[in-house]
């Protein structure tokens, strides 16, 4: 084979694999735009899908329906900015979900947990957050991301326990509306 030609096939398949964003090809990006990824994403989400703001042990997912960015950043921080883009956003309504683990792990087990609870009470002030068992979590999010996107973004977290699962739904119709809507179709 010609070498300037194999050369220019290898080139072209290395950077094919290299902008793959499935957690199933084994893709990790470390992004120091993540945020402009972040917001090129959202508009593309809704009702279904997911935003998992994640420490540094979550592990790499192989479901297709999966995609990792590392953001490079403490996991409040991020969880901050998500939080501030899904409060402005028209189209997508967060629901919260954390470990329950977290709320009884003691400062001695991991020193900062205490300081950590507070800011993320003070972040996600006003939205309703539903506390799960670590072990039931992952079950959400397989069964999303067999129909549904997942997004995930990995955080430079130590703190166990510390990731925040969102799941999203639609801001502008309500599940009354949808019911009294079933009702209607009824009759």
């Amino acid at each position: 084979m010609n070498p300037i030609l194999f050369v220019s096939i290898s080139a072209s398949l290395l950077a094919g694999c290299c902008t793959l964003h499935n957690s199933s090809a084994a893709a990790h990006q470390s992004n120091p735009n993540w945020r402009t990824e972040f917001t090129q994403t959202l508009p593309l989400l809704g009702h279904h899908n997911w935003i998992l703001v994640v420490d540094k042990a979550y592990p790499l997912q192989s479901s297709s329906g999966t995609r990792t960015i590392y953001t490079g950043q403490s996991l409040l921080k991020t969880l901050e900015e998500v939080s501030t883009a899904l409060k402005s956003s028209t189209h997508a309504k967060p629901i919260y979900y954390t470990d329950k683990e977290l709320s009884f792990i003691t400062e001695e087990q991991s020193k900062g947990i205490s300081a950590y609870r507070d800011e993320l009470k003070e972040i996600l002030k006003g939205a309703k957050v539903h506390p799960l068992l670590h072990s039931e979590v992952f079950p959400k999010i397989d069964a999303a991301a067999k129909l549904f996107n997942v997004l995930i973004l990995k955080t430079d977290e130590t703190i166990p326990y510390s990731s925040v699962f969102i799941e999203l739904d639609c801001a502008y119709w309500s599940p009354e509306k949808e019911a009294a809507l079933r009702q209607s179709m009824k009759q």
